[in-house]
C-alpha cells in the first residue's frame, strides 16, 4: 500500500509570506508535491504574542527553536514598537502566484496572534467578525471564497466550529490527530469535515537532544504510515527560511521512498463521497510534546 502524504503550509507573518512562501512553492514544485497554503491575511502583530511567556513550556520552546533567528527582530516587534504590516495587502501578488502554480490556497486567520492567543475569550459574534475579515480579504485577493481553513496555533472551540459551518467550508484542519472525522464538542456534532495534522512539526522537534537537525527528516519518514492519510504541517518561517534544508531533505527522502503526495481538497471530496461512514470524534484541548499550551486534539 502506497504511503500518502498531504502538506499543509501555515504562513504566520509578513516576512514568512514574502520570503518563505516563494521558497516553499519552488521546493514543492521541484519535488512534484502540491501543498495546501494557508495564509494569515490581516495585520502582522507578532510582537503582541509576548503574553505567551506565561504559558507552561514557553521558555523551553524558545530556547530550543531559536525564535529570534527564525523570525527576525523586525517581525518580533511588529504591532508593538513597529507598525503592523498588513499581510494580505502587501503580498497579494505572491499569494495569487501560489494558486496560479497549482497549489491549494485557504485561510489560516486574519490576525494570527488574536486567534491563537484570544480565541477562547471571544464570543460568537467576535469570532464571526474575525473570521469574516479573513474571508473578505481572501475573496478580494482570489476572487472567490475560501473552501478551507486551518486555525492559528491549533486553537478551535465550539464557537469557531459554528462559524466554520456557517461558511460552508469543504473541510478544515484545526486539530492534531490520526484520521479525518466530524468534530463533536459539548454534545454537538459539527458539519465541517476535520482533517487533522498527524505528524509533529519541525518546531516541536528542533533543539531536542534526540533530534539534531540531521536526524529530523529521517524521523519524520519513520512516522509515515500506509494505512492512513498522513498530514504534515509546516511553517513558511521555518521550512521556508531558517530550516529550509531540512524540508528539502525530507522531500528528497519522500521521493526516494515512493511517497505519494496528495492534495487535501481532493482527499476531502473523496471522503465526503462516503460521508455516512466517517466517524464522529470528540474535539478536546490537550498538550502536545514540544509545544507550549493546549491545542485542539482528536479524542475518542
Amino acid at each position: 500500500m502506497a504511503v500518502r502524504l498531504a502538506l499543509k503550509v501555515d504562513a504566520d507573518t509578513d516576512r514568512g509570506t514574502r520570503i518563505g512562501i516563494p521558497n516553499l512553492v519552488s521546493d514543492c514544485d521541484e519535488f512534484g508535491a502540491q501543498a495546501c497554503f494557508l495564509f494569515s491575511l490581516g495585520p502582522d502583530q507578532t510582537g503582541r504574542a509576548i503574553t505567551r511567556i506565561f504559558r507552561p513550556g514557553f521558555f523551553s520552546k524558545v530556547s530550543r527553536t531559536s525564535v529570534v533567528e527564525i523570525y527576525g527582530v523586525r517581525t518580533l516587534l511588529n504591532g508593538t514598537l513597529l507598525p503592523a504590516p498588513h499581510v494580505g495587502r502587501r503580498n497579494e501578488d505572491t499569494l495569487r502566484r501560489v494558486r496560479d502554480r497549482g497549489h491549494e490556497v485557504g485561510i489560516h486567520c486574519y490576525r494570527h496572534y488574536k486567534w491563537q492567543d484570544y480565541l477562547d475569550a471571544m464570543d460568537l459574534d467576535e469570532i464571526r467578525e474575525e473570521f469574516g475579515r479573513a474571508r473578505e480579504e481572501f475573496a478580494r485577493i482570489f476572487g472567490e471564497e475560501s473552501r478551507t481553513a486551518g486555525a492559528a496555533g491549533w486553537q478551535s472551540n465550539a464557537r469557531s466550529r459554528e462559524v466554520y459551518d456557517e461558511a460552508e467550508l469543504l473541510y478544515s484542519s484545526d486539530t492534531r490527530g490520526t484520521h479525518p472525522f466530524f468534530p463533536r464538542i459539548g454534545g454537538r456534532t459539527y458539519a465541517t469535515l476535520e482533517i487533522p495534522s498527524t505528524l509533529p512539526t519541525l518546531d516541536e522537534l528542533m533543539g531536542r537532544p534526540e533530534f539534531p537537525d540531521s536526524a529530523i527528516a529521517a524521523h519524520l519518514i519513520s512516522l509515515l504510515r500506509p494505512d492512513r492519510l498522513n498530514v504534515f504541517t509546516l511553517h513558511s518561517e521555518i521550512e521556508g527560511m531558517g530550516r529550509r534544508s531540512i524540508f528539502r531533505e525530507f522531500l528528497s527522502a519522500c521521493r526516494a521512498a515512493g511517497v505519494e503526495f496528495v492534495r487535501l481538497d481532493a482527499e476531502a471530496r473523496a471522503l465526503l463521497g462516503g460521508r455516512q461512514s466517517l466517524p464522529v470524534c470528540e474535539q478536546v484541548m490537550a498538550t502536545i510534546e514540544g509545544r507550549s499550551g493546549l491545542v485542539a486534539t482528536q479524542g475518542a
